[in-house]
């Protein structure tokens, strides 16, 4: 027993709270592009099996480092003892997790049309997701060591797998792409919405702040922006402008990777010699 609290101990060295765009920030903002870099120029040739498996073990990893902030949040150390308490709030279903049980299932399941959705939430959902935490840290950041960089992993992996997806051609740039992810979003956002009235059915709502998604009706949201629609409009409503508002979001970085792929290969075009007549 001792050995495991040393272990607990250990994960839970302390820091000094990040300061957003401070170097711990800037750092992980660097190794985010690299990593989008690496994987869209020498990794864009993959097989299709092979960027399963890419897609699979990053995803891992990312559930690895989660299991680990469970543990983190869920014991201390009073009086060189061992407590455990589960923090209900940081329950593992918000909208930044969902990648990392997303891409475990796509590494999973064969190509197929359930296949491609996932992957298609991962290259629009995800991607949004993971920008706008590493744009915006927010609160993000804590005191403890681990799970800053476990934060960090968590988000900054969502750019590099996103695009690779659309770089191996594994997800198609176009339109109807969205509609395919669009179909997983509304899946988590029902999974979401279980959880919270199970929550409160069952009483864990009463003591402890369980809102998943940020979008329970029985906690106020605390989203930027969206807490404005949900304390201004009936539950009904902020959640339909909840779900357009993310999958419009959504939708832009499926604009974007177009856009940048018209680019690249109009480059590519005007840059070819010109035939010799």
């Amino acid at each position: 027993m001792e050995f495991w609290i040393n272990v607990l101990k250990v994960l839970d060295t302390q820091m000094e709270t990040p300061a957003s765009y401070g170097i711990f920030h800037i750092c992980w903002l660097v190794a985010m592009v690299l990593a989008t870099v690496y994987l869209c120029v020498l990794r864009k040739n993959d097989s299709a099996d092979r960027v399963r498996k890419v897609v699979f073990w990053l995803s891992v990893s990312v559930f690895v480092l989660e299991i680990y902030k469970q543990i983190n949040y869920s014991f201390s150390f009073p009086d060189d003892g061992l407590k455990f308490e589960y923090l209900w709030y940081a329950f593992p279903f918000q909208f930044c997790s969902t990648p990392m049980y997303v891409g475990i299932l796509a590494g999973l399941i064969k190509k197929g049309k359930v296949h491609d959705a996932l992957c298609s939430y991962l290259a629009t959902f995800s991607i949004f997701a993971g920008l706008a935490v590493m744009i915006y840290p927010g609160d993000v950041f804590t005191h403890t060591a681990g799970i800053n960089i476990q934060t960090m992993v968590c988000h900054g992996s969502m750019l590099p797998i996103g695009a690779y997806l659309f770089a191996t051609g594994h997800v198609k740039l176009e339109h109807k792409t969205i509609l395919k992810a669009l179909c997983v979003f509304t899946v988590a956002i029902a999974i979401a919405i279980g959880l919270n009235e199970l929550a409160h059915l069952v009483g864990i709502a009463e003591n402890h702040t369980f809102n998943m998604f940020y979008i329970s009706p029985y906690f106020p949201s605390t989203l930027p922006l969206y807490s404005l629609v949900y304390a201004a409009l009936p539950y009904a409503l902020s959640l339909i402008v909840y779900i357009v508002g993310f999958t419009a979001a959504a939708y832009i970085m499926l604009l974007g990777a177009m856009g940048i792929h018209r680019l690249a290969t109009g480059k590519k075009k005007s840059a070819a010699p010109a035939a010799v007549n």
